[in-house]
């Protein structure tokens, strides 16, 4: 049985984040580092877009950023100027690239796909899987996403939709996403928020083709790529052991009402490395008590109202974007909660408070 230093449980974003983070830093000089990952080989599979708050390691696997943004409904539309925190779109396969050019030349970092040859017992764990469970009656954010080519130039690339909630809801909340990474080519996703037992929400690849034909009214387009997730809107149960701290969404990065989990990943890695020297007495980090509070407050509504939500997404975004956007980013202070929350219809929210 080999023994290292650390073990990262999971090679995808906390993990492999932590570990470029850990050796930029050159915390591995004199410490040892197992990476245990499933897969035999990375490849584009995702792609994380937020908005840039605070600093990353990342900017060259960024393929696009955008200062504006829109939302529609039935009710109507806005569209956004933000000159302050672009929003990014980072590309998976870049930043795998990134990563494992850069720690596989460290000797002191070895990957595994089990930990069947690990001593487990005398390593700090740093671990991003959850426990399995049945989760289908907690709320996800679960998608289906393309890359579409077209022959034309159809996209405004200088503005992007964040959401467009003109499209049948089925008694949940639904709505798509489009990033124009040029004028002829995007990324549209389908995207629901809503429980995991209803099969009807998953014809995805319909929904695509319908939006596409009859929303954008684009007929000739081919597609370069695809990717389909669930995101969860709840805290998963993680192990919780002694010299071991929790990363990634098993480590509660992933804000709950938003779904966005990047950098809050980023953040805790810097976190994490700036006191591993006091890692055993290390204390938690959490993306704040305050949003906790809030997201569940919003959670409950969207779980018992799901038709109101078009509407206060929209009066949502009504407020100043730097406000909003911090506010979704969990940067904002006191007096940026209280212009989101006099947006919120006040009877609503504070029915679900209890």
């Amino acid at each position: 049985m080999k023994e290292f230093d650390y073990i990262i449980l999971g090679g995808g974003c906390a993990g492999l984040s932590l570990a470029y983070e850990l050796d930029v830093n050159l915390k591995l000089k004199d410490k040892s580092l197992a990476i245990v990952e499933a897969r035999s080989e990375y490849k584009r599979d995702k792609t994380w877009s937020f908005w840039k708050i605070s600093d990353h390691n990342f900017d060259d696997c960024v393929i696009k950023s955008w200062n504006n943004f829109s939302i529609n409904t039935k009710l109507g539309s806005v569209e956004i100027i933000n000159k302050e925190y672009p929003y990014q779109t980072v590309d998976s396969g870049l930043f795998y690239n990134k990563i494992l050019n850069r720690i596989k030349q460290n000797k002191n970092i070895e990957f595994f796909q089990n930990t069947k040859q690990l001593n487990l017992e005398n390593s700090f764990i740093f671990n991003s899987i959850t426990i399995k469970d049945n989760y289908k009656e907690n709320l996800w954010q679960h998608f289906k996403g393309i890359e579409i080519e077209t022959e034309k130039n159809i996209f405004d690339d200088e503005i992007f939709n964040l959401m467009d909630f003109d499209c049948d809801q089925k008694n949940s909340v639904h709505f798509f996403y489009t990033l124009p990474f040029a004028k002829n080519k995007a990324l549209i996703e389908t995207t629901w928020l809503s429980k995991m037992n209803d099969e009807s929400l998953k014809d995805y690849d319909v929904q695509l083709k319908k939006y596409i034909d009859e929303t954008l009214k684009i007929k000739n387009y081919k597609i370069n790529y695809q990717e389909e997730g669930a995101i969860p809107l709840f805290y998963p149960q993680s192990q919780t052991k002694k010299n071991t701290i929790n990363i990634g969404s098993a480590g509660g990065m992933t804000r709950l009402s938003t779904g966005y989990t990047f950098l809050n990943i980023q953040n805790h890695s810097k976190y994490i490395v700036k006191n591993i020297d006091k890692i055993q007495n290390l204390k938690s980090y959490h993306i704040g008590k305050k949003y906790e509070f809030l997201d569940n407050i919003f959670l409950n509504v969207l779980k018992n109202q799901p038709d109101l939500m078009p509407k206060i997404f929209l009066n949502m975004f009504k407020a100043p974007s730097k406000t909003v956007i911090k506010f979704l980013s969990n940067k904002s202070n006191i007096f940026e909660d209280f212009g989101i929350i006099l947006k919120m219809p006040k009877w609503i929210f504070i029915k679900n408070i209890f």
